[in-house]
């Protein structure tokens, strides 16, 4: 379950739960998937950093029963 906060200021005006979904979560990763294709082009000598990063986002699905748990264990891209 995530957690969710609205706040007016730094006044709680309304709070609940919900869950990651699968296919939010995969939506996202493809989002970041295609955001650093550029770097995995035939003519760029991709650094380790990044394919770490790149092969964790492919296999998060499957290293995971749930989805709020992929979604906890999101990898961090490298700094450039």
């Amino acid at each position: 379950m995530r957690k969710w906060v609205k706040l007016a200021g730094s006044q709680r005006i309304e709070e609940g739960e919900y869950d990651v979904s699968w296919q939010a979560l995969r939506e996202k990763r493809d989002q970041a998937l295609a955001a650093s294709d550029w770097r995995a082009l035939k003519d760029v000598t991709l650094p380790n950093p990044w394919k770490d990063y790149r092969q964790a986002l492919r296999d998060l699905p499957q290293n995971h029963e749930e989805s709020n748990d992929a979604a906890d264990a999101w990898p961090v891209a490298p700094d450039e």
